[in-house]
């Protein structure tokens, strides 16, 4: 499967970033999740813009890895 680069766009667009995120239509029917998981990027999002921290989301879903985590950030900054 290809993967092709978004960038995340007023927190609306999510980003697919090869080797961090993916999506395909048989899971969550093709929304963008971190990969080996099944939890929506938009997940991470939607925890910050809570008011929760990184820490928090973290705990919630121990199947993501700080890094991709941090990875997604950082991306969404660019």
């Amino acid at each position: 499967m290809v993967t092709i680069l978004l960038k995340i766009t007023q927190r609306t667009h999510i980003t697919i970033l090869d080797g961090i995120t993916h999506r395909h239509p048989e899971i969550l029917s093709g929304v963008p999740v971190f990969i080996g998981t099944r939890v929506p990027v938009r997940s991470l999002f939607d925890y910050l813009e809570g008011g929760d921290t990184l820490e928090e989301f973290l705990h919630q879903f121990p199947s993501v890895k700080r890094e991709q985590a941090i990875a997604v950030l950082d991306a969404s900054l660019q």
